[in-house]
């Protein structure tokens, strides 16, 4: 029957240190850059002061070289432009933060000073702050992009209390409580619509671009918006526990998880910017100390070396290609909660699905009933109380095929991938697999049943045994073909259901390999087979619903939950939430993450090429400052830009059909 029990996923889960490195916008900055992204990036007051800034410097270009005017001059248009550099470098000398890049600048500038280079002195500051207000206007538009794409949070909810309404915080809402939700409006609470009938847009929830109809007794959830009517809705879950309050809750500590590219910039730049001051000293001492160098070229040498060798463009791009990669998934109605799990799925050769409500509809239908020494009323009705408390598919079906009322069994205990015992009226029933007939010491027949088949005991007698049959999903089987089109090696299914159910089900989908009857630790085993074997290099995938699969998705190196759309449990279970229930959006998410890393690759590559040639290019050649200054901006703003496209990426897939 499949595992009936949730499990609570753990911070810890695949082994991997969720260390809160904060290095992610919205976090803070990372080590190495001193760069400070906020709202202010076309502040006035920063292009006045630069404008002030390059107009005492272009005056001091017509003043004579003699006299202490021409220094007075530039030195006023290097405070005015570069004192935030030189007041942070400050700042975080004394906080024991010494080697960043606004040191890296602040020694360039006070350098040329010291050699009579004024107007370079000055160049470096002013272009460098020049750089930082373009720098911070993309990250800031990048940042506004994906605040965009998650703009779900409610502003207020319609509280109705004693015929009356009133305007309330979503927070304030009680469990029970009723809501108004006018056309226009946006859900603000999950609940059940009590009267009216609508049409709901979900797409910022699962990047569905058809609304959904939703009338009495219909589950809805917050961060929809409502279209047509007014409706009127009892809350089922806190705002702490809805949906939108959850997947804000992801999307911002997604950023705390980073990807190994991502992990090694931040590592880098701690060591890099320290062996960048240290190299650059020794070309400033080295060549005029030991080898008759002129002092004033070569320490022009070093402080250009400083000036190209910050690590901004690295430190800045790769993590905002990530967080942009993840916000374009999310629109797309996929949410990945970290980059590590992105760069993982960019990975993946290998993946598993679970069967039952995954590749799978979830919903059976009741095929037959065989009954052994009772009626066939009987049987379904002690089975169905049973299994009313359990969460499993089949027990929801089974509910549903009895369609009149159940009483609350009395001492139910679940068995993880076999089944329910209960009393039900008196009488000790057990409701399950051959395995939990094992259990209950009853001796079933052995028969490969097609189906699922649910074995009944009563009393400690068998009983006889309730068919049901469950459909595939729309669409699996070229979700499974799309998956194969992308490298991924094998596609493998694992099930508790029997093996004819399962074989079935392969077939239909093209899955390569079936294991049936399995348990959830017998699951984890058999991915661990998988995870082992001698020529893997990529990455595994569990693909589950999120609730009874949590063992094997914790163990997986990307654990996906399938169709989590109002699935609470899926949303704690999983790294990656398939909001909606379409298996074709997993092979979206791996190209949205192979091009979201194919990004981040090229950042990285195009800033380090750049600046090894250009700080060769300055040990041989007199290069200006300024040039190197351009080429230090130069260099992250198109980092920057190109991070950007990774907003994009959503757009990229359609090209391959989604």
């Amino acid at each position: 029957m499949g595992c009936h029990c949730g499990h609570c996923h753990n911070e810890a889960h695949h082994g991997h240190g969720h260390a809160h490195d904060h290095g992610h916008y919205g976090h803070g900055h990372p080590q190495g850059c001193g760069h400070q992204h906020g709202s202010s990036g076309w502040d006035r007051m920063t292009i006045l002061r630069l404008g002030v800034g390059g107009g005492l410097m272009i005056l001091g270009l017509f003043i004579p070289a003699a006299g202490v005017a021409r220094l007075l001059v530039f030195l006023a248009a290097a405070l005015v432009s570069g004192y935030p550099v030189l007041l942070n470098a400050g700042k975080n000398i004394l906080r024991g933060e010494i080697f960043d890049e606004m040191l890296l600048m602040a020694l360039a500038a006070a350098g040329a000073f010291v050699i009579g280079e004024y107007a370079e002195g000055t160049a470096v500051l002013l272009l460098f702050q020049v750089g930082e207000l373009f720098q911070n206007y993309a990250v800031d538009r990048s940042r506004d992009s994906i605040a965009k794409l998650m703009d779900i949070r409610p502003e207020e909810a319609l509280l109705e209390e004693e015929g009356k309404i009133s305007s309330v915080k979503p927070e304030d809402v009680p469990v029970d409580g009723v809501i108004l939700v006018r056309p226009g409006d946006r859900v603000p609470l999950d609940g059940v619509v009590i009267s009216g009938q609508s049409m709901l847009d979900t797409a910022a929830l699962t990047g569905e671009s058809l609304p959904r109809p939703a009338g009495p007794g219909d589950a809805v959830l917050s961060g929809s918006i409502n279209q047509q009517a007014a409706l009127r809705i009892r809350v089922t879950h806190s705002y702490q526990q809805s949906t939108v309050s959850r997947i804000l809750t992801l999307t911002e500590e997604a950023g705390e998880r980073k990807a190994r590219l991502d992990r090694f910039i931040t590592r880098f730049a701690r060591v890099y910017t320290p062996l960048a001051v240290l190299a650059a000293a020794l070309i400033a001492l080295i060549p005029p100390l030991f080898f008759q160098g002129e002092w004033q070229a070569w320490l022009h040498s070093a402080l250009t070396f400083l000036v190209i060798s910050c690590p901004c463009a690295l430190v800045i791009s790769v993590p905002l290609t990530f967080f942009g990669g993840i916000g374009a998934a999310s629109r797309r109605g996929i949410l990945i909660k970290g980059a590590h799990f992105l760069e993982a799925l960019a990975r993946v050769e290998r993946a598993a699905f679970d069967k039952t409500g995954t590749l799978t509809q979830g919903r059976f239908t009741l095929e037959a009933v065989r009954p052994e020494g009772m009626e066939e009323k009987e049987l379904l009705f002690l089975a169905a109380a049973a299994e009313r408390t359990s969460t499993h598919p089949i027990a929801q079906s089974l509910a549903e095929a009895w369609e009149g009322e159940l009483p609350l069994p009395e001492e139910a205990k679940e068995f993880p991938g076999c089944g329910v015992m209960a009393r039900v009226n008196g009488h000790s029933v057990a409701a399950g697999n051959g395995r939990l007939m094992e259990q209950a010491g009853v001796l079933a027949p052995i028969r490969d049943l097609p189906g699922a088949a649910v074995h009944v005991a009563v009393d400690g007698v068998y009983r006889g045994v309730i068919l049901l049959a469950d459909q595939l999903k729309a669409g699996a089987g070229e979700a499974v073909a799309r998956i194969k089109a992308l490298g991924v090696r094998e596609v493998a299914m694992f099930t508790g259901d029997s093996a004819s159910s399962a074989r079935k089900a392969a077939e239909a989908a093209g899955i390569d390999r079936v294991e049936a009857g399995l348990l959830p630790h017998e699951k984890v085993e058999r991915l661990e087979e998988m995870m082992n074997v001698p020529d893997r290099k990529g990455a595994v995938l569990f693909v589950g619903d999120g609730v009874n699969d949590a063992p094997v998705l914790a163990r997986a190196d990307v654990g996906a939950a399938m169709g989590a759309l109002g699935s609470h449990a899926a949303m704690e279970a999983a790294d990656i939430v398939i909001m909606q229930d379409d298996p074709g959006k997993l092979a979206e998410g791996i190209l949205i993450a192979r091009r979201t890393l194919s990004i981040a690759r090229q950042n990285a590559a195009f800033a380090l090429g750049v600046k090894a040639a250009v700080m060769a290019a300055s040990l041989f050649t007199q290069l200006p400052l300024w040039a190197a200054v351009f080429a230090d901006v130069g260099v992250c703003m198109l980092t920057v830009f190109n991070a950007m496209r990774a907003l994009t990426c959503g757009k990229f897939t359609k090209k391959y059909g989604f």
